[in-house]
């Protein structure tokens, strides 16, 4: 079996990372010419930006042998806006080379480096780099390294001459190595001497972080670098490896089952220890030149071969790349590096065969959103669902529709990035894009812990679910769990539930900005037997989730800068003034190399462009370095909520409020009216139930926040008169119309009106004038123009053709229409024939003034044996429906059959019901507008009278 390791290059930008993979490479043999970066030939800068700007965008994959072992290198990006593509790579990794400038030292981005390498528990090794400048001191560096980085990293003299193996015989190096074990330190005081098969134990469990020096550019070090690798990965079974490394990885996851996610762990371990069994991790996906899918991923057990499937879908392809050529192959085995083509579904950080349902989560995220702005002539919607594509390869864009503005937004590191992705938008689509005006991303969390219910109920569907919603501690994200047992809900609805709450980002209720720091546990819910589908529990769930939110005490969050800073001591005074003004917070100023150093926290909305100012004012000596330390209780908040004007209630992609059926329609409850509704009692209470505590209110005026958050969910009252609510109800009607064509495909309407009709309303209202001038005395019955015989019949015919043609129907949800009306459902308590006798009553007066024929429909699905019916009451036509048929289906029925010749009107308050008869063509008129109809027609008819 060969060895495969996956090692990876890491550095902060300029510091000679492409350079010593050229070198790498060059040295091992696989390529006969070192390229280099300023001459714009490096092997794996392939991408036409990254040679003419110098910088590593995307990362890449070479493969070489050296020492009897197979190694695929992964360069990575080093700029910070590129961060996550790096991150991503660290999750495939067995081995990482961390390079350092010599002229550098640790800079705040290797301090990050740093940071995600450990919690990635990747193994590391530190190459030095340009060791040949002026001025480079090794022992300056080292020291500098022990101090920051630790203790443990060691300097390896690398290797005798002629040989493969480390030189161990030093009695420094024994002694150093010993004292990064407890254990090892023991038997080394007792006279044990510390071996290579100690030494690949330490790296490996990240006790020791070896150190070599050179220069990349001129080779020096880099064979040191290839023998120290081989002597580490050669000791053992590379399986251990590529095992650790994944079992590293998967313990920093998330997994998809959370209703049992240290059992799920312990299956993914037991599953790793199987050779022979699939597994693998995705790290990327990207797309080629003929913009075929690849998924990048490494296997980690097992094997992979082509017309395999994964997720029900076939390999096509199973490519290995070497730079921008790749590599058909038959198969793939475990530790290997490969791209598959075929996978339509799989995204970064998935676990796939025995590690599926294992997704890694990212540390690294975007604090900046812009708006793009398109070209007059592109659409916003088509144009959206092209640049979604882009979001799987970068998945931290985070797109997003706002369907009120028309924007699309993108969250992005910085402004190096928005000119790659202008570049790739243009190559790839074709549209010259540009950015809006940064905005701060937040976030929000909640400051104790709520029960959230949701209920969702329409005719012929059921779900509820009740959360519990509890803040965690800050920077853990969002976690999941389940106490519902299955007595309560069977394990196939829990597990649903548990999907439904993972498969989108959630939103809080102050500004629209996801959620972070919670847990959510599922406490209890209720499934119906028959009615149940799994839809229905996705609108509970997500319903329960925002009720939630809408009942806690919501807290806004913002990103929080690490910095720091290095100026002249005479400007440390200044420096400390800033930082308050900024809402920071200071350490003690220390003094390195004659310059004074500030640490310490500050609002990343507040530091935006003091970086300009400070080289400003210390005369270009002031150094200033920022690493994201994650999100803090926002110190503006009313300001940030006036400036972002968001109001939850309005949120239709969000709702809180709750569905139940109500005879035989769906009763849409607000969530602050839910609980009483609900079918299952409360699953928590503050006394009794879970509860978590944290500290994030310690600094936070609650009753302040308490009202900002009532102020954007105040109710109003409706002072709009009856011409201002008709006029915004066609532009409601327009809007869902729109919506709906953007989801469902254009409306087809069955009826147009014609000249014809627009000169048979002109008569009718001729008519109309006319009988108003003899009833006002005004002129003759008598005088009209006179026609022949033939001419009146011909004409009599026609316009029976005209108006049998283009009849005009009002069907009515009778029931629905009666329990929205306070004075008809509160006869309907007592007696519900005297409210169906009122509505009628109602409605032939209503229809004898207007041009419509007006059908009413009530329900009559409950009476056994009952056949469908129809009465006439005064030209007023009224359907009983037979047993097992409610209103509703014979309203879908009625309007698509008549609607199919004439024009036609639904009026219910019957959410689904309105978007069924709307993609018949038919036009929605709810219970509340109906009645404003018939008061409106009312007044028209005492005006006459």
């Amino acid at each position: 079996m060969n060895n495969y390791i996956t090692i990876g290059i890491l550095a902060h930008v300029d510091a000679g990372k492409t350079t010593l993979s050229e070198a790498l490479l060059y040295t091992s043999g696989k390529i006969r010419k070192l390229g280099r970066v300023d001459h714009k030939d490096a092997f794996l800068d392939s991408y036409e930006l990254e040679r003419s700007r110098g910088i590593t965008i995307f990362s890449k994959q070479a493969v070489f042998q050296y020492g009897g072992i197979s190694y695929t290198l992964l360069d990575t990006p080093g700029h910070a806006d590129f961060s996550p593509e790096m991150e991503r790579t660290l999750q495939v990794l067995d081995m990482a080379i961390l390079v350092i400038s010599a002229a550098d030292g640790v800079t705040s981005q290797v301090r990050l480096l740093w940071r995600l390498l450990d919690h990635y528990k990747v193994p590391t090794i530190i190459f030095v780099n340009k060791m040949d400048q002026p001025g480079a001191d090794k022992n300056a560096v080292l020291s500098q390294l022990k101090d920051v980085l630790g203790n443990h990293c060691v300097d390896f003299d690398g290797v005798p001459e002629g040989s493969s193996l480390l030189d161990l015989s030093s009695p420094e190096l024994q002694e150093e190595l010993a004292v990064c074990d407890d254990k090892l330190l023991e038997k080394f005081l007792e006279g044990y001497v510390v071996t290579l098969q100690d030494v690949e134990k330490l790296v490996r469990s990240r006790k020791t972080f070896p150190c070599i020096f050179g220069s990349a550019l001129r080779l020096n070090g880099v064979k040191e670098l290839l023998d120290t690798l081989t002597s580490l990965c050669s000791t053992g079974n590379s399986m251990d490896f590529i095992q650790q490394s994944a079992k590293n990885t998967m313990r920093t996851s998330n997994s998809l089952d959370s209703y049992a996610p240290e059992e799920n762990q312990l299956t993914h371990e037991s599953a790793l220890n199987n050779n022979d069994k699939f597994s693998a991790r995705v790290y990327k996906i990207s797309r080629d030149a003929q913009g075929n899918r690849l998924t990048h991923m490494k296997i980690i057990s097992g094997s992979l071969k082509v017309r395999d499937t994964i997720q029900d879908e076939k390999i096509d392809q199973i490519r290995l790349y070497n730079g921008d050529k790749f590599e058909a192959l038959p198969e793939a085995t475990a530790g290997m590096i490969v791209a598959i083509s075929g996978l339509s579904s799989t995204r970064a950080g998935e676990g796939l065969g025995a590690l599926k349902g294992s997704v890694s989560a990212e540390v690294i995220q975007p604090i900046l959103s812009c708006a793009l702005i398109l070209p007059d002539d592109v659409d916003t919607i088509s144009f959206y669902k092209k640049i979604k594509s882009l979001e799987e390869e970068e998945p931290m864009l985070l797109l997003s529709l706002h369907e009120a503005t028309g924007e699309i937004m993108v969250q992005v590191m910085g402004d190096v990035q928005k000119e790659i992705l202008h570049h790739l938008i243009l190559t790839r689509f074709g549209i010259d894009v540009k950015f809006g005006q940064g905005q701060i991303v937040y976030k929000e969390t909640i400051a104790g812990p709520v029960e959230g219910v949701g209920h969702f109920e329409p005719l012929r569907h059921y779900a509820e679910v009740h959360l519990l919603l509890e803040p965690t501690e800050p920077g853990s994200g969002i976690s999941f769990d389940n106490k519902c047992s299955t007595d309560q809900l069977s394990l196939n609805w829990q597990r649903l539930i548990l999907t439904h709450l993972q498969e989108k980002k959630h939103v809080g209720v102050l500004t629209g900005s996801e959620i972070t720091d919670m847990r959510i546990t599922l406490l209890t819910g209720r499934a119906h037997e028959k009615h149940t589908e799994g839809g229905d529990f996705r609108q509970a769930t997500y319903r329960a989730v925002r009720q939630g939110l809408m009942e806690a005490q919501s807290v806004l969050l913002e990103p929080i800068f690490d910095y720091r800073i290095e100026v002249p001591q005479e400007n440390v005074g200044r420096v400390l003034t800033d930082i308050q003004k900024m809402n920071g917070t200071v350490g003690l100023p220390e003094i390195e190399n004659g310059k004074s150093v500030v640490t310490g926290t500050v609002p990343a909305a507040c530091l935006y462009d003091y970086a300009q100012e400070l080289k400003s004012y210390t005369h270009g000596e002031g150094v200033l370095s920022t690493t994201l330390s994650g999100y803090a209780p926002c110190h503006n908040t009313e300001e940030v909520l006036e400036a972002i004007g968001y109001y939850p209630e309005l949120d239709t992609a969000n709702p809180a409020s709750s569905v139940f059926c109500s005879h035989g329609a769906g009763t849409i409850i607000p969530w602050d009216e839910v609980r009483s509704h609900m079918h299952l009692e409360s699953a928590w209470s503050p006394d009794k139930g879970i509860t978590a505590g944290t500290d994030l209110t310690d600094n936070i005026d609650m009753d302040a926040l308490k009202k900002l958050q009532a102020r954007s969910t105040r109710k109003t009252t409706d002072d709009r008169t009856f011409d201002e609510i008709e006029r915004d109800l066609r532009f409601a009607e327009n809007e869902l119309k729109d919506i709906f064509e953007r989801t469902y495909g254009t409306i087809k309407p069955r009826y147009v009106e014609t000249e014809e009709d627009r000169r048979r309303y002109a008569k009718q209202d001729a008519e109309r004038e006319r009988q108003r001038a003899i009833a006002e005395g005004l002129i003759e019955p008598d005088e009209a123009p006179e026609v022949t015989l033939s001419t009146r019949k011909q004409s009599s015919k026609k316009d029976q053709r005209i108006a049998e043609r283009q009849k005009e129907y009002l069907l009515v949800d009778g029931y629905n229409i009666i329990y929205a009306s306070d004075d008809l459902k509160s006869l309907a308590a007592t007696d519900l024939k005297a409210a169906r006798d009122a509505l009628i009553d109602k409605i032939v007066n209503f229809q004898g003034y207007r041009r419509e024929q007006v059908i009413l429909v009530f329900d009559a699905y409950r009476v056994r044996g009952g056949s469908e019916h129809m009465e006439d009451h005064s030209g007023l036509t009224v359907i009983y429906t037979k047993e097992a048929e409610t209103a509703d289906q014979y309203i879908e029925k009625a309007a698509h059959e008549i609607g199919k010749k004439y024009r036609v009107t639904v009026a219910t308050s019957d959410a689904i019901e309105q978007v069924i008869v709307m993609s018949s063509g038919a036009i929605r008129l709810s219970a509340r507008e109906f009645w404003e109809e018939v008061k409106h027609t009312e007044e028209r008819i005492r005006e006459h009278l």
